[in-house]
């Protein structure tokens, strides 16, 4: 293939990577968070255990507003990003946490099992228990189950997109809508932007190669390869619920991410997309202030905002 010239970064956020790149780079890249660094005043947190779909423990984080007033509240479920092999509850939720603060919902954010740390780490699975978990204790939670929204970044938001065709398809829980950040949704690792990426930027090729590698090993890129764990390859996406998805244009994941919602409105499901000028991968979360992320941050919670009818 020849790989065209990629599009340039925003510059704001291009200085403001420079000086992390080498932490970015490193195994394990930036420190996993704690519950102290992304819990906002005003917010409570509760860790619960559950059996998981092996009988394995899996542990979910609960927060919500400590003030709120109302005793059914709409609901996100989160699936933390980090590649399938790593990050933890606490990872990439920063803006699932301001949705519980705008708009006083409960998010239920799940630890799910990572690649390769276990020889069948089906974190599908553990996402999609973690769903039927969270609706099944909707009452304890203080959820209204008619405005239970998925939401997920990177990872999260490939396994966000997984569950909710696992809940299609099983007749699980009916979800509101799904909340997909630069989703990871495809095994494949052949787009053009794949490859304009390749050594450029946050999670390149090689990172992608890895990530997937370590959770499918030898059936990556195969037909053996499920659509619930790489949504980009189901061909089906009707009945599904309606989304958001937003992606950087200068990204691993660009191409695929526009594919998948083509891939929705051609099955009769509503979809906004953004692509985002000059973004790389996550950068809403790794600089938060910039121009360009707090653009993005606003039309995520506008569109939950107008879904959730606040």
């Amino acid at each position: 293939m020849t790989v065209p010239e990629r599009p340039p970064f925003d510059r704001e956020l291009e200085i403001l990577l420079e000086p992390i790149l080498p932490v970015l780079a490193q195994p394990g890249g930036l420190p996993l968070p704690k519950l102290e660094d992304v819990l906002p005043y005003g917010l409570s947190h509760e860790e619960r255990t559950l059996l998981g779909p092996d009988g394995n423990q899996v542990i979910v984080s609960i927060f919500s507003q400590k003030q709120s007033k109302s005793r059914e509240r709409p609901s996100i479920y989160f699936i933390h990003g980090g590649g399938m092999t790593s990050g933890n509850r606490f990872s990439t939720i920063s803006w699932a946490l301001q949705a519980v603060q705008e708009f006083d919902m409960v998010c239920v954010s799940i630890e799910y099992r990572l690649a390769p740390m276990h020889p069948d780490p089906e974190p599908i699975e553990d996402c999609y228990h973690g769903l039927l978990w969270t609706a099944d204790q909707a009452k304890d939670l203080g959820i209204d189950l008619s405005r239970l929204l998925i939401a997920g970044t990177s990872a999260g938001g490939g396994l966000a997109a997984g569950v909710a065709l696992l809940a299609r398809d099983r007749g699980g829980p009916r979800i509101l809508g799904q909340v997909l950040s630069c989703p990871m949704i495809d095994d494949r690792n052949n787009s053009v932007s794949v490859n304009q990426f390749a050594g450029v930027g946050v999670w390149d090729r090689e990172q992608n190669l890895h990530g997937w590698n370590a959770l499918l090993g030898e059936c990556r890129g195969t037909d053996k390869v499920s659509i619930y764990v790489a949504p980009g390859r189901a061909t089906d996406l009707s009945r599904l619920p309606p989304a958001f998805i937003d992606v950087g244009s200068t990204e691993t994941f660009r191409d695929e991410d526009i594919q998948f919602p083509q891939q929705l409105w051609q099955n009769g499901v509503q979809c906004e997309l953004h692509v985002w000028p000059g973004g790389f991968h996550a950068f809403d979360l790794l600089f938060p202030t910039a121009v360009l992320s707090l653009a993005a941050c606003k039309a995520r919670m506008e569109w939950m905002r107008r879904l959730l009818q606040m």
